[in-house]
């Protein structure tokens, strides 16, 4: 071991400090307002969200007392249940909370809320709060600008660097996302932007349009998620604009906006491949989970009375020869794993919009080598090891223990084969017909796979050691 390597191993990571520990304790200590306030504004907005849960009520209420109405709205945008604590505000205390919010931090809260609670408190906000919130309702949930955020930095095109710089810093007080400036023509359509490092390092007599990026990417309000989210990950920029049909811009979609996006596709996408009609959380209600639950599994229902008539027709298959009976999970297991990696692998290629028909075909073909090379590697294990189980612990003859080995091994390479290609086409045509395949392909593909490896198995049992061979 080099000495280098002795000193990685002696070091030991230091211990964090306990933030939930430390912060209960100066929220129920017995100091002023004053001091508790100025303790508690060296700890991160989240880290505050994260006690509130252990604090009772009353606590809770001193707290938002002391941190003050622009203080707990920023903590409160880094809760999941947010809801919960503005249930316990009267009316007028959680508009003035809930309007001191991003717009679209807003909207998120007024949703959680029961329908009288949420219309009474829109009601006691602010008219500007009320325009933003109305804009952002106005776009359905599949459209980027019901993502969106108000918050942002507007500069003229005319303005000199001084004008601008003034401009910045009284914006400022209302908008926090100034990283980057967004700049407007007279008649307030989209121009370009401004990188904020660049403004302040500007000189003052330096032309402003000089600074300007005028192929700054933007997107349309009423551009379709799954559709312009890849592009807006591809720039990796802090904000891009969301321009409304007469190019003026109306909003802006964060880094963060953007990481909440992508984590909810991820969520919807996971619960369509289980046959979910829509994401569940812990405190769903028993009739609401059975509604996303059940169209797939009437469905598969019917598919599965398919693939158990697709057996009954091989009863002949299992009574002469009911070994085989022993192994048909093995095979109907192997083809549901295959076509599931497969469609897995198609799904995630098919986000990428500019997949080519010949990349698409290059896919399948890759898809089913992987299966065959997978097949002969797994059926020949399964020819030596269920040969010899069959031999050893069912007393077979040798000829019939690796007949029955080699069938379920020819089985096992036909039906991985056959699963790749199925769980690589099946989510392509689904696409291709503009559905989305992951709502479609993940429980139809499991059944469909089934419905192979049943034939497969049974259909080469029936040939090979019925026919053939004569067992």
């Amino acid at each position: 071991m080099t000495e280098n390597e002795m000193n990685k191993v002696e070091q030991v990571i230091p211990e964090k400090p306990d933030y939930e520990k430390e912060l209960i304790s100066i929220v129920r200590s017995q100091d002023s307002d004053d001091v508790i306030r100025d303790r508690l504004a060296d700890y991160h907005e989240n880290d505050i969200a994260d006690i509130l849960d252990d604090l009772t009520v009353t606590e809770r209420k001193k707290l938002y007392r002391i941190l003050g109405v622009d203080a707990v709205s920023e903590v409160f945008t880094y809760l999941d249940d947010v809801g919960t604590y503005i249930e316990e505000l009267d009316a007028e205390k959680a508009a003035d909370i809930i309007e001191s919010m991003d717009a679209d931090d807003a909207v998120d809260i007024l949703d959680e809320l029961e329908e009288d609670k949420s219309e009474e408190i829109f009601h006691l906000m602010n008219d500007e709060a009320q325009h933003d919130i109305d804009l952002i309702h106005s776009y359905s949930e599949d459209e980027i600008g019901s993502k969106m955020t108000t918050n942002f930095i507007v500069i003229d095109r005319g303005a000199t660097v001084r004008q601008a710089m003034k401009e910045l810093v009284s914006q400022a007080a209302e908008n926090d996302n100034i990283m980057t400036l967004y700049v407007v023509n007279d008649d307030r359509t989209f121009y370009g932007a401004i990188d904020l490092k660049d403004l302040i390092s500007a000189r003052e007599y330096a032309n402003l349009e000089d600074l300007i990026a005028t192929f700054y990417p933007y997107v349309y309000a009423e551009e379709s998620i799954s559709e312009c989210i890849e592009e807006l990950k591809d720039y990796s920029e802090d904000s891009i604009p969301v321009l409304d049909n007469g190019k003026r811009i109306i909003g802006v979609i964060t880094a963060q906006d953007i990481v909440e996006v992508v984590d909810e596709e991820m969520g919807e996408d996971y619960a369509k491949l289980a046959g979910l009609t829509a994401e569940e959380d812990l405190k769903e209600p028993l009739l609401e989970s059975m509604k996303k639950r059940i169209p797939w599994l009437i469905i598969l229902l019917g598919l599965g009375l398919v693939v158990s008539t697709v057996v009954g027709m091989f009863e002949k298959v299992v009574a002469e020869l009911t070994i085989v009976i022993c192994f048909q999970s093995l095979i109907l297991d192997m083809a549901g794993n295959v076509g599931t990696q497969s469609l897995a692998v198609t799904i995630r290629v098919l986000m990428d919009e500019n997949l080519s028909g010949k990349q698409k075909l290059y896919l399948v073909g890759k898809e089913m080598r992987i299966g065959l090379a997978n097949g002969l590697l797994l059926g020949l294990l399964s020819f030596v090891f269920i040969g010899l189980y069959v031999m050893i612990a069912k007393h077979g003859t040798p000829g019939f223990s690796f007949a029955v080995s080699g069938c379920i091994g020819i089985a096992l390479v036909t039906a991985m084969v056959i699963s790749s290609f199925t769980g690589t086409i099946i989510p392509m045509f689904f696409h291709k017909i503009k559905v989305d395949p992951a709502v479609a392909s993940g429980p139809l593909i499991t059944t469909i796979n089934d419905l192979v490896a049943v034939v497969t198995y049974y259909g080469l049992t029936w040939i090979l050691l019925i026919q053939m061979l004569g067992f």
